[in-house]
Formats: structure tokens, C-alpha cells, sequence
């Protein structure tokens, strides 16, 4: 007997049609079952998902365990007995590291660097790169032969010249910078200032194109801007615009995403660097240098080791706070990338890297 069709709902674009004779859901789920393809598929599927729940163990147990611990009393950090849930909960770590390590100030100097050399690497790396990637001179091949050079040199091979250079910087300046510049022009003896201590070196690294990572942004930029379409340029040049107009109005613009990726690598790697900092401030204490977030590290607030140095668990529990203050400088981070993760991954598509 030949099953009569039953047309329940019709729309403009479609009609649906239930037959008298359509199997049942459960007599269609069994079908699927017996299906030999299909239990290859559920096996694999497991198998996925238990690879995929390991690896996510593996990488977020660490953070998990140094959360907790941040969480711990002396007593719950030498008790075999807790593993993630303290027994005392208490935010003593966080109050002395604020406090007693002075976190906000750390933070606001580090903010406060890492934005100023930020911004400057990715102009200068948007104007090197582009002048690389879009004007044939003599020595074009040359200076990025050069800037391959930067990228690959150690920069511990490096570090006696600039402590050198920046100790005595070789510029004449009239006596009357000293009460103009005050931390800047700490010491003048024979035209020769001393820039240790401040934010100048880093500076003017940065303008030169020469501070961290700076060969790795410029290299960045240059594969984007051999992308950018030469058509762009030549419209603006015969509507009667300059070279620089068209790289302000034209090619930055465009750059966005790629000044995105430069600018967020910047500010990370300058936020979390500490070997710059060792050569360019003198020992933390007894200088005028400013407290970076790196300082707050391994250094076990005053009040906690005033209480608990006699006790035998002491050095588990520095290793807590150390953990604990880890967590507090990597945390800002972490809320940029969630808010820039979108664009980081633009400019990494665009630069010519991957794909």
C-alpha cells in the first residue's frame, strides 16, 4: 500500500511533506547505529575529547594550583594534606605585595614604559618598513640585511656597550638642562650625562629602531606593506598627494590590524622585561629608579619574612608568594589579549607569516 503524503505546513519557499509511512525517530537512530561508519565516528570523537580534556590538564593545572596557593596561610602551604582548597583562606600575599612591594606604583611605571616604547617602535617600524618595502634605493637589500642582523644578534653581547654608552652618554648640555630636566640630566662631567636610572634609554633606542624585538616589528611591517597594492600610492600621487601625506592618510590606515600585532608584542615584551631594566637602572634601594612589576618579583615582602622566616616551612611559602606575584604581573596582560585577541590574529594573517 503506497503511503499518502500529508501536507502539514507550507510557506512561501517551502512545503513540508510527513508521510503515513516515515520511520519512527527511535527506528532511525537504530539504523544509524548499525551503521559500521558510524561507530568509527563516535570512537573518534571520544578519543578526541579525552585527548583534548589531557591537554588542558596538562596546560591549565599549573595556573589552577599557583591560584590557590595565592589563596594559602604558612600552614596550609607546608599541610600535605590540602592540595587546592585552603583550609585558612586569607589575601595576606595580596595585601603585603601591594602594599609592602608598592604593585600599583610598579604597575603605573610599567604602564606607563611599555605604552610610551609601544607606541614609538610601531611608528618607526611602520616608517622603516614601509620605505623597505616600497622604494627601491642602492642599499635597500642591504639595510634589511641589517635588520636581519639586529633580530639575530644576542643581546647579551650587547649589554657592557650599552651600559657604557647610556652611563656616559656622550651630549653636551648646558647647565641649565640640570633644573629643566630634573631626573634626566642627573650628572654632567665633561659633556657627558649619565641616563641610568630613566626612561631615556629606552627612549632612544626606540626612535633609533633598535630596541627589543624592534628587527623582528620591522620585518613584520615590511611583509605587510609588500602586500598593499601599488595602485593606492599611484592614485594618491596623481591626485597631487606627497609621499608622507599618502603613508599618514592612505597606508596607515590600512595598517591597522598589522600596528595592532606590532604595537601588542611591544607592550608585552617591554612589560615583562627584566633584562633591560638590569642594565639600565642601577640596584633597586639605593638609585631613584622607578619600581617596574618585574621588581615585585622575588622579593618576599617585609612583613611575611619579619613573621615567618624562623618557621620550617619558609621557603615553600616563598615560593608561593613568588608564584602569587607572577600572577599579578601577567594578569593585565591577560585581560588585553582577551579584549585584542581578534585583531593579534588579523595581523598575523596579514603579514605574510602563515597561509
Amino acid at each position: 500500500m503506497d503511503s499518502k503524503p500529508i501536507i502539514t505546513k507550507e510557506t512561501k519557499n517551502r512545503i513540508s511533506v510527513d508521510y503515513e509511512g516515515k520511520p519512527s525517530l527511535k527506528e532511525r537512530i537504530l539504523r544509524k547505529l548499525k551503521a559500521s561508519h558510524t561507530w568509527v565516528k563516535v570512537l573518534i570523537n571520544i578519543f578526541r575529547f579525552i585527548l583534548m580534556l589531557g591537554v588542558s590538564y596538562v596546560i591549565l593545572f599549573p595556573f589552577v594550583s599557583k591560584i590557590a596557593g595565592s589563596f594559602m596561610s604558612i600552614t596550609d602551604v607546608v599541610d600535605a594534606t590540602v592540595s587546592l582548597i585552603p583550609n585558612n583562606p586569607t589575601l595576606d600575599i595580596y595585601k603585603y605585595l601591594i602594599v609592602d612591594n608598592h604593585y600599583f606604583a610598579a604597575l603605573g611605571n610599567t604602564v606607563l614604559l611599555s605604552l610610551i616604547t609601544a607606541l614609538i617602535q610601531t611608528f618607526v617600524s611602520c616608517l622603516i618598513g614601509y620605505g623597505l618595502a616600497k622604494f627601491k634605493f642602492k642599499l635597500n637589500k642591504t639595510i634589511f640585511v641589517l635588520v636581519v642582523v639586529v633580530m639575530l644578534i644576542p643581546h647579551t653581547a650587547l649589554e657592557q656597550a650599552m651600559i657604557m654608552y647610556f652611563s656616559q652618554f656622550d651630549l653636551i648640555v648646558p647647565l641649565s638642562f640640570d633644573k629643566a630636566l630634573p631626573g634626566i640630566v642627573e650628572t654632567i662631567t665633561g659633556g657627558r650625562i649619565d641616563l641610568k636610572d630613566t626612561f631615556a634609554p629606552y627612549i632612544i633606542m626606540s626612535l633609533g629602531g633598535l630596541a627589543f624585538k624592534n628587527g623582528l616589528y620591522i620585518y613584520l611591517m615590511r611583509q605587510f606593506f609588500k602586500g598593499v597594492p601599488d595602485e593606492l600610492e599611484e592614485s594618491a600621487y596623481v591626485d597631487g598627494s606627497g609621499t608622507f601625506r599618502t603613508f599618514l592618510q592612505i597606508i596607515l590606515p590600512l595598517s591597522v590590524p598589522m600596528m595592532i600585532t606590532v604595537f601588542l608584542f611591544s607592550f608585552s615584551w617591554q612589560w615583562t622585561d627584566v633584562f633591560y631594566s638590569d642594565i639600565f637602572f642601577y640596584e633597586p634601594g639605593i638609585s631613584t629608579a622607578p619600581t617596574l612589576l618585574p621588581d615585585i618579583y622575588e622579593q618576599v615582602p617585609i612583613h611575611l619574612e619579619n613573621a615567618f622566616k624562623e618557621h620550617s616551612g619558609y621557603s615553600m611559602y616563598t615560593m608561593v608568594i613568588n608564584n602569587t606575584a607572577g600572577i599579578m604581573i601577567i594578569l593585565p596582560l591577560v585581560i588585553i589579549y582577551l579584549f585584542c585577541q581578534r585583531y593579534l590574529v588579523q595581523g598575523i594573517e596579514r603579514s605574510g607569516l602563515v597561509g
